[in-house]
């Protein structure tokens, strides 16, 4: 079983930041790079080809966030791989569904159950926020978690893939995000700016709005949901189509979400064409949501994990055990990780494998005094 997932400290501009972390872990990254390089090895492609899939993407990341690309130029220098590999591992959600869909394959799902609990429900009156990450078993190998001092913004800890700018995570001025894969028959009718992108830049916007406004403006190549939450109370869920969003609301202080579209006006305006690969979704919130209400004004963050460790219809449960993939390809399918956050108090914990490990890593971020004044009111 892998082991607790490091945490590395960057600093500095976007380069040397890149450098650092590339220094920091060259084998993870490595890693990371062998899983999704050959995944699309094993479609056909050869590294010619897959480094066409990747460029298609360059131009889009260049207008969304220069500084990205200078800080995967700088993860490249650092870890001495390829910059088209580094790019490969921000982007692989979307180059993956292009090469399955080019080869007319059907892609492996992105799992997640996330969940946000607003400060009425819980004991000490803060906002809690988490998810499972369902994945490919061998990323529980090439998680990290970062830790970004900046001096043009919020600083952030964000859990990610070896490589990658941001997944899971929260920033200094109390905003948390987390997301899970949806799927829409708008997807990849053109191309847009990588998830972990958007999610990068929503934690590094010095202001709970502006974070708002990336993950609901930006366009995206396919159909995500991203959770955005704040320390001073507040929650809304973002169910995303490549080219519009459709918020949800906290119903009685819980907001909770799995892989299939939930808001009435969404159900009317696009097709769901995930369900055949993730068919548990439509129990896991549900699940969830009976967990936590009993304890509605007294729940805790143990209250929280307790429900992501739900087994219910295992192996097809909240908290996944390995299992061989729904996509037929010769791997495993697995919860890689529970990330749980108190965005108030900078509070982190991760867990690799939860179904099989109970083990959590704990992460802190400083928090700046003033926060609550980056609230949305």
């Amino acid at each position: 079983m892998t082991g607790l997932f490091p945490c590395i400290e960057l600093s500095g501009g976007a380069f040397a930041r890149g450098v650092q972390y590339g220094k920091a872990c060259p084998q993870i990254i490595a890693r990371s790079i062998e899983i999704y390089g050959q995944q699309l090895l094993d479609m056909g492609y050869d590294w010619a080809g897959i480094k066409r899939l990747v460029n298609q993407f360059i131009p889009n990341i260049e207008a969304f966030e220069p500084q990205y690309l200078e800080e995967m130029r700088g993860i490249a220098e650092g870890s001495g791989h390829d910059f088209e590999a580094i790019v490969m591992i921000n982007a692989r959600t979307e180059i993956i569904h292009l090469g399955r869909r080019n080869l007319q394959d059907k892609p492996e799902l992105d799992g997640c159950t996330g969940a946000i609990i607003l400060p009425g429900a819980t004991a000490n009156n803060e906002v809690l926020h988490g998810q499972n990450w369902d994945w490919r078993m061998e990323c529980a190998e090439t998680g990290v978690v970062l830790h970004i001092r900046r001096d043009d913004g919020p600083d952030l800890l964000t859990f990610t893939e070896a490589g990658g700018l941001a997944r899971a995570g929260m920033n200094s001025i109390g905003t948390a995000i987390t997301g899970n894969n949806l799927e829409s028959d708008r997807d990849y009718h053109s191309l847009g700016v990588p998830l972990p992108l958007i999610r990068r830049k929503a934690l590094e916007a010095n202001h709970f709005a502006l974070s708002m406004k990336a993950v609901a403006v930006t366009p995206k190549s396919g159909s995500n949901n991203m959770m955005l939450s704040h320390a001073s109370g507040f929650g809304i869920n973002y169910e995303c189509a490549p080219d519009e969003v459709f918020p949800l609301y906290e119903v009685d202080d819980l907001l909770v979400h799995a892989n299939h579209w939930r808001s009435p006006v969404a159900q009317v305006k696009l097709k769901n064409t995930g369900i055949g690969g993730a068919a548990e979704s439509f129990y896991r919130d549900i699940r969830v949501e009976k967990m936590l209400k009993p304890f509605h004004g007294s729940l805790t963050l143990e209250h929280l994990k307790a429900a992501f460790f739900d087994d219910f219809g295992k192996p097809f449960a909240v908290c996944r055990p390995p299992r061989p993939s729904s996509s037929g390809e010769d791997n495993l399918s697995a919860t890689v990780a529970m990330i749980l956050m108190r965005p108030a108090s900078g509070f982190m914990e991760v867990a690799p494998l939860p179904a099989i490990n109970r083990t959590f890593a704990q992460y802190r971020l400083e928090m700046e005094s003033d926060y609550a004044r980056y609230a949305t009111w």
